[in-house]
């Protein structure tokens, strides 16, 4: 008896192809096209690269943070290319002028009424699988945030307002408004 053969899907060589302007990631296959974010997600997004980028520098670290749009190869093959709102890595031997390539150490993804479904589920199984040791969830809607800390694995939840500790690194939080 045969095994069924899975079809492959779309590969990176489908987002490369994609007319300018128009956003997807691919993830095993399966494109996902991206709205442009809005006004509160870019606000956000930026609040936390500076405080993120700020820390770093301050401490003379050797991690590099990133904001979509940013490639993320996640997977060793073709079929899945991930733009995280913000990529922090710390093995810079990851990274090239495509982007980055395997996991990143700390990923943050803003929800936005499209993205709900990939953020809460897909990319939470995909970044885990993949390596990556830190996965946040934050939900403007909610106003929450779902901290995951795969290498002790644990979960926090958080309100906006609350402290909220970085796992990569020791002494660090943020208070998101």
């Amino acid at each position: 008896m045969n095994a069924l053969k899975k079809e492959a899907g779309y590969t990176i060589e489908a987002i490369y192809a994609l007319p300018d302007g128009v956003r997807a990631e691919l993830i095993d296959g399966q494109m996902y096209y991206m709205a442009p974010p809005g006004r509160t997600h870019q606000r956000i997004s930026g609040y936390l690269h500076n405080e993120i980028y700020n820390y770093i520098r301050a401490q003379g670290g050797a991690c590099e943070i990133y904001a979509a749009p940013f490639a993320v190869f996640l997977d060793d093959d073709e079929h899945t290319y991930i733009e995280p709102d913000l990529s922090v890595i710390c093995d810079r031997s990851k990274l090239d002028e495509r982007g980055c390539h395997g996991a990143p150490d700390w990923v943050i993804e803003i929800v936005s009424p499209g993205s709900k479904p990939r953020d809460y589920f897909t990319k939470l199984f995909k970044y885990r699988a993949a390596g990556v040791r830190e996965y946040w969830i934050v939900d403007p809607a909610k106003e929450l945030i779902m901290a995951y800390w795969f290498e002790q694995e644990t979960m926090e939840q958080y309100s906006f307002g609350e402290d909220i500790p970085a796992g990569i690194f020791q002494d660090f939080s943020i208070k998101i408004h």
